[in-house]
């Protein structure tokens, strides 16, 4: 099984690096990690990776996991990551969208008529994709695993490997990595947060909703 996880200029790292650590510890995995070029790929808080394909170099994979974060905004309109997500995507036998990364699988094309998730300020913006938006922490759409928030990629990461893998397999790497969760404070979704921190929440990310909107409305404008 073969894995190319996709890398943009200013993705969220945990998206990448939690569904990363479960996948890595899936037996007869194999894993890279594409970018434009191989120099060392920027994400939102400074962190650097370093690719190990380039866009045409890549080989062809069996499952695409594509991260989000502040840099979709970017990688939704550019035409060269569109490209190669709906290249490789259309290719796959899974998809697997973290976070805002599911925006990247709609500008694609890769998302209409199926149900898909997202981060929950994100989340409607994908009907403009043609898909319908889920509130879902884990949505599974046939061949398509979307993710809601930064952290539910590790949850769904290891909802992939039970699938491919069997329950067995994922129950054992989730206690090699001893994932049991359990949040200090109550609250992580606009449901059970508190509202005064729900509404401090939107308006600190109006802006950035605003942007995105524009950019989605080009990426859906110019869908393939």
């Amino acid at each position: 099984m073969h894995v190319n996880f996709v890398l943009f200029e200013g993705l969220t790292q945990l998206d990448m690096t939690g569904p990363y650590e479960v996948l890595a510890n899936a037996p007869g995995f194999t894993i890279d990690f594409v970018a434009k070029t191989l120099e060392p790929v920027r994400c939102d808080r400074g962190l650097r990776f370093v690719p190990t394909q380039t866009l045409d170099s890549a080989p062809p994979c069996d499952l695409l996991v594509v991260p989000g974060g502040p840099g979709t905004d970017d990688a939704i309109v550019d035409p060269d990551w569109v490209a190669f997500t709906r290249r490789q995507g259309l290719g796959a036998q899974y998809l697997f969208g973290i976070c805002t990364g599911s925006l990247l699988l709609g500008a694609a094309g890769l998302l209409r008529g199926k149900r898909a998730s997202s981060h929950w300020r994100a989340r409607e913006l994908l009907s403009r994709f043609g898909a319908t938006p889920s509130d879902e922490r884990m949505c599974v759409d046939g061949n398509t695993y979307t993710a809601g928030g930064v952290t539910s990629g590790i949850d769904m990461g290891l909802k992939v490997v039970a699938a491919l893998c069997g329950e067995d397999v994922a129950k054992l790497i989730q206690l090699q990595i001893e994932y049991d969760p359990k949040p200090p404070f109550a609250g992580g979704t606009p449901k059970t947060s508190e509202p005064a921190v729900v509404e401090r929440y939107l308006a600190l990310s109006q802006a950035r909703f605003e942007r995105r909107g524009k950019a989605v409305d080009r990426a859906a404008a110019a869908m393939p």
